[in-house]
């Protein structure tokens, strides 16, 4: 009779930056490129706000055997709770079918319960067979929501008036590269119907908030001020443009440039969060928002842009339709906790 080795016990801990090297070497082997950059930026980022990272481990006798990484929601997908986002997973080839993935959700979803957080998201593209089949023995299944995305070298149909426009979306993040600096140079703006679309500023935060006040009924605050603050403090993330008229601002939108999250292997911009003010709906705003952005990314040859529309929305699913952006490949997951017994 052939014997059959048993698998190695995992143990599990929180990840550190001392397993970048590994991680690096077992994604590569999973997606045949190396990330290095995104792992380690993911990994940076857990560090300088840790409440807002869920990163673990899984190590066995041969030291690193596989990975989850996970970010905290907050105003994305217009969340009034907290949810989480699964970013990465991963195992070492010769750890593989031996329930180490579901180890490391299962150690995820207590820290996630433990966090009073309820709803787990993450997204995949529909042929990626794998992947498919471990999320749906983890318990998710398809949210009620749409990956939306456009593409810069395809020719945009610009709408004649927006719709109600406010778009808490989002996701992942790594290799992101910032256009929002503090200083607008003449070149960053665009004034389409009156409207002049410049660089988010600190002391644009107030307004901002009344807006998407205006639109959500909740005050998002917090999110909205930490979100700037990122932007602020490191020009490698977001990217945070205002449009004002006569003055006053009368819309905002707020994206990152992604790199790695959810396997993508080129660069991807993302649109967090965008809102016009209820009295300038009709305007063009919008339309001005996300000229402007586009245009911005063409000179940063990123060519993709990104967002996630509920489908319950379907005022905000026809402005991204009128502006060029159509159903991705990709496709959005949830599992939902059980709260505690």
């Amino acid at each position: 009779m052939v014997e059959i080795a048993a698998a190695p016990a995992l143990t599990i801990r929180a990840l550190t930056q001392g397993d970048l090297a590994a991680v690096v070497a077992i994604d590569a082997a999973i997606r045949d490129r190396p990330r290095s950059d995104y792992v380690e930026r993911r990994l940076a980022a857990a560090l300088r706000e840790p409440g807002l990272h869920a990163q673990f481990a899984a190590v066995d006798t041969d030291g690193l055997a596989g990975y989850i990484l996970a970010r905290v929601l907050e105003g994305e997908f217009g969340r009034s709770g907290p949810g989480l986002r699964l970013e990465m997973v991963g195992l070492r080839a010769d750890a593989r079918g031996h329930g180490g993935g579901a180890q490391l959700f299962r150690v995820l979803a207590d820290w996630a319960g433990r966090h009073g957080i309820r709803d787990l998201h993450t997204a995949a593209t529909w042929h990626d067979t794998a992947m498919l089949r471990w999320l749906a023995a983890m318990g998710f299944a398809l949210a009620p929501s749409y990956v939306l995305e456009a593409t810069l070298d395809e020719r945009t149909r610009w709408p004649q008036r927006d719709e109600t426009v406010s778009l808490p979306s989002g996701h992942g993040v790594g290799g992101e590269i910032d256009f929002g600096a503090p200083q607008a140079n003449d070149d960053e703006r665009l004034a389409l119907g009156h409207a002049e679309v410049r660089a988010m500023r600190p002391k644009d935060l107030r307004e901002i908030v009344r807006i998407d006040r205006g639109i959500t009924g909740r005050d998002r605050g917090s999110y909205i001020a930490a979100r700037m603050a990122e932007a602020m403090d490191d020009s490698a993330i977001r990217v945070s443009l205002c449009a004002r008229l006569e003055g006053a601002i009368a819309g905002f939108v707020m994206a990152r440039a992604d790199l790695g999250d959810f396997g993508r292997t080129e660069p991807v911009a993302v649109v967090d969060t965008i809102g016009v003010d209820i009295a300038h709906w009709k305007n063009g705003i919008g339309r001005s928002l996300v000229e402007q952005l586009f245009a911005n990314l063409g000179e940063l040859h990123i060519e993709r842009v990104e967002t996630v529309v509920a489908s319950t929305d379907p005022a905000l699913l026809g402005f991204f339709q009128r502006t060029g952006f159509r159903p991705s490949q990709r496709l959005s997951f949830l599992r939902r906790l059980d709260p505690p017994g």
